[in-house]
């Protein structure tokens, strides 16, 4: 064998080798598992890690005192929005809004799905679970869905018959109702849907038959038990995959949707332990400045603080069960988790109670991404806008280029990450809806423009009855309604803006060209 032979032979075993191993990294590289857990109606500031720099800073008006350990370990190793927002602060909305990455007129929900109402998530968009499906992900989905037209197809003892005429013609909620196997079910694999608004009473179907007591896909199973706790124990022996209920070659992506700490606020559906550890009468003897801290907070009507509270604390206890899981097995590091809420909580502000208001109570939302494989801690002011967590997590999760063209949310994953050849722009404004309403939120202001009629009439508004903006630096609880005559420069600048949103959403507002003579469409 000659010299150059031997060389030849070298080079070629060392070349092999090198690609060998190149090979062997790239199969053996996971992708990040991705974790979204969202509490119903829960407020921005109702965690514990607002009261610290650097996050105090960043408040708009005063955090509340409660008690989250665990939701202050995610953002202290995390990265903290301090403007995400729900667009339309409402259960059904969000979900769908969330679900799809595409805003209401295109999603198909306008409104909260309930009797008497068509509002129901589209059969044929691409949603979460099936985005990451496709991708190669195993699936689930755990706890409250609400997104299908509520249709009387049970019959009275609550199995889904998938039929108005006997023995079906029954419903099991006036609200949420079952997602059937097949398309309403977008991709979801490993499914544990919870329902009905009573905490130690969550009514469950599931595809998992030994998680339901041997029952069938369809058939209503009570565990009677604390909705966190139980999920939170369904979680977890999903993630020790005791079953073989995923394929542990497979990274998952899991939506865990808590109904807590959203009412009936009452000892009945409140964990009356942690009540009683935490705010109890004992330690609070009054609702005073001490445990309702917002100065615009009517003490009358925010009689229901304490189990407000209480389950907020509660429910960031079982989400500490399912993060010591993912540490435990060596996951937590490679999971990007985002924990965020469907809308807020008015908890008094402004003599209200619950949700779907224009005001910050309402629409502000926590949001933090925990992925320390992947993202350094920190404080992000970006205008997040619900439609935005689909694309932006599939980026992060290193399949934006899986995307559908459809979806009407924006990439962040670029400027989070940051990359050189990021060309993402911070939006200026997103975009506020309700029943009655549109308006905008920017770094500063919020502006609204409020329809003379109540949310729910069937029957169509003629006018715009109000027309105003707070200025959220100088008035923090938006306590001051400002005309949009009294700053007409600045009016002008967000009218600007709530047009150029409503195209861009195909809102119907914008088709109708509703109330042009104050939206100036023809300047976009």
């Amino acid at each position: 064998m000659g010299r150059k032979t031997r060389i030849l032979i070298i080079l070629s075993l060392f070349f092999f080798n090198c690609q060998e191993k190149i090979t062997k990294l790239t199969k053996d590289e996971k992708k990040p598992n991705v974790l979204i857990i969202f509490p119903d109606q829960l407020r921005r500031y109702s965690a514990g890690f607002w009261a610290e720099p650097p996050y105090k800073q960043h408040v708009i008006g005063k955090p509340d005192p409660v008690i989250t350990p665990n939701i202050d370990k995610l953002a202290k190793n995390g990265v903290v929005f301090t403007q995400a927002v729900s667009n339309y602060p409402l259960c059904s909305p969000y979900r769908g809004m969330l679900m799809s990455g595409m805003y209401p007129e295109q999603n198909g929900i306008w409104n909260n799905c309930k009797v008497g109402r068509t509002h129901s998530l589209k059969d044929n968009i691409a949603t979460i679970p099936d985005l990451f499906l496709n991708a190669g992900y195993n699936t689930s989905y755990i706890g409250k869905c609400h997104w299908l037209k509520n249709d009387p197809l049970f019959d009275e003892d609550g199995t889904y018959v998938g039929s108005v005429e006997a023995p079906g013609g029954y419903r099991i909620n006036k609200y949420d109702t079952y997602i059937p196997p097949g398309k309403t079910r977008h991709g979801i694999e490993y499914f544990y849907q919870a329902i009905k608004d009573q905490h130690f009473n969550p009514h469950i179907y599931s595809n998992d038959s030994e998680a339901i007591g041997g029952k069938k896909d369809g058939e209503l199973h009570l565990p009677k038990t604390f909705s966190p706790k139980n999920e939170s124990q369904i979680i977890i022996d999903y993630l020790r995959n005791t079953r073989s209920q995923r394929d542990k070659n497979k990274p998952f992506c899991m939506i865990w949707s808590m109904n807590p700490p959203h009412n009936p606020w009452d000892d009945k559906n409140t964990d009356m332990a942690t009540l009683r550890k935490h705010y109890d009468i004992d330690k609070f003897p009054e609702i005073n400045d001490s445990l309702l801290v917002r100065e615009n907070a009517d003490k009358e009507v925010a009689t229901y603080v304490r189990h407000y509270f209480a389950n907020i604390t509660s429910s960031d206890y079982y989400i500490g069960l399912v993060l010591d899981e993912l540490e435990k097995l060596g996951e937590l590091n490679n999971t990007i988790v985002i924990f965020s809420s469907d809308h807020g909580e008015m908890l008094g502000s402004h003599g209200k109670k619950g949700k779907n208001e224009i005001e910050l109570e309402s629409t502000a939302i926590p949001f933090i991404i925990h992925w320390p494989k992947g993202l350094k801690h920190g404080v992000n002011d970006l205008l997040l806008s619900v439609p935005d967590v689909l694309p932006t997590t599939m980026g992060l999760a290193g399949i934006g280029n899986q995307i559908p063209k459809e979806i009407e949310g924006t990439n962040f994953s670029s400027l989070l990450l940051n990359e050189k050849n990021n060309n993402v722009q911070k939006p200026k404004a997103v975009l506020l809806m309700l029943g009655n309403s549109r308006g905008v939120l920017t770094n500063r202001y919020s502006l609204c423009l409020k329809e003379n009629k109540k949310q729910w009439d069937v029957q169509g508004a003629t006018s715009i009855e109000e027309a105003f903006l707070y200025d959220n630096q100088v008035d923090p609880y938006q306590l001051n309604k400002i005309d949009i005559e009294e700053k007409p420069e600045i009016s002008k600048d967000l009218l600007l803006e709530l047009a150029k949103l409503l195209k861009k959403t195909n809102d119907p507002w914008y088709q109708d060209k509703r109330y042009s003579s104050i939206i100036p469409y023809t300047e976009i």
